[in-house]
């Protein structure tokens, strides 16, 4: 078997990215992906670098969906 040359490294990376549609909030893209709006707050903890506020997200943004 071969050796990871990053053992470091995470075997493999499920994140998905959306780019924000106009009309979108973080309660629709949660719907959309997770089947349950009230799920958004996933969503924001996993943009934290990008957004500060949850309802102000911006249209051709692209966010992590975890």
């Amino acid at each position: 078997m071969a050796e990871n040359p990053n053992p470091n490294a995470a075997a493999w990376d499920a994140t998905q990215w959306y780019e924000v549609q106009p009309g979108d909030s973080l309660s629709k893209i949660a719907e959309r992906f997770y089947g349950d709006k009230m799920l958004y707050p996933k969503i924001f903890e996993a943009n934290r670098d990008v957004l500060d506020n949850p309802d102000r997200i911006e249209i051709g943004q692209k966010l992590r969906i975890p």
